[in-house]
């Protein structure tokens, strides 16, 4: 499955957990249902997913972790926040960059519309 296909059914999931669960909760509680609901559908998915820098040749351990990682190549960085600003943003990008992703979605669940909190960020799709 390609990334454009997997970034639907994964979409399709997280307005599943938003409809049950509504806004309000914890990022976390977002995280640990998503992650359900993604390998209850039968996808390799990964939570809090360690992202090394590489620096000159070294492999350094600077605490990046991505939210959930689908199938070894969709990032999902998920908020639970009033609103998204370029912070989030970036922090999507250098996920993407660090694992060389070319699909990243930016999910804020702290909306009335998940629809509302999410950015689809593509590198080279």
């Amino acid at each position: 499955m390609g990334e454009n296909e997997l970034s639907r059914v994964v979409i399709g999931l997280a307005i599943e957990v938003h409809n049950a669960l509504g806004p309000g909760l914890l990022e976390s509680a977002y995280k640990e249902c998503l992650f359900y609901k993604i390998a209850k559908a039968g996808l390799f998915v990964e939570k809090e997913k360690i992202m090394p820098l590489i620096f000159e040749e070294v492999r350094l351990e600077c605490g990046y972790r991505i939210d959930i990682l689908v199938e070894r190549k969709l990032v999902l960085e998920l908020k639970s926040v009033e609103a998204l600003n370029d912070v989030h943003l970036a922090q999507t990008l250098t996920y993407m960059k660090l694992g060389n992703y070319k699909l990243g979605l930016l999910m804020n669940f702290n909306v009335i519309l998940l629809k509302d909190g999410l950015k689809r960020i593509a590198n080279g799709l």
